[in-house]
């Protein structure tokens, strides 16, 4: 069975997908960026503050599934410039203390123009 996540406290999505889905044991969320989910807003202040906001976005869809980050087991990470590499990683060490398996890519550009971007997979199973 494939079920639907879906919370007002993270980003509605702005395209024709879902924030998140569970198919058995694991959910597949898809790419957050820094939208504050209570204004609608980019989070101000550059990387260190898009990818915090990122990250709390993550967070809520977990939240909404039942989960949290020590359950994520893979992230993807999408940056618009390659020199925001340490910034970010300091940022999304305070939240992935798990250390999860990762991709960090640059890319030419992200929705909405923001600075990164961040998906992750999470298992929901029992240890």
């Amino acid at each position: 069975m494939i079920r639907t996540i879906s919370t007002d406290k993270a980003p509605a999505a702005i395209g024709p997908y879902s924030q998140a889905k569970i198919a058995g044991d694991m959910l597949y969320a898809s790419g957050q960026i820094p939208i504050v989910p209570a204004t609608g807003e980019i989070a101000e202040g550059g990387i260190e503050a898009q990818a915090r906001q990122s990250m709390l976005n993550v967070g809520e869809i977990l939240k909404a599934a039942g989960t949290d980050y020590s359950r994520v087991v893979k992230t993807t990470c999408f940056l618009a410039d390659m020199n925001d590499f340490a910034a970010f990683n300091a940022v999304y060490e305070e939240f992935f203390t798990e250390k999860p398996a990762r991709s960090c890519v640059a890319v030419k550009a992200l929705p909405k123009n923001v600075l990164c971007e961040v998906e992750v997979i999470a298992y929901l199973g029992k240890d």
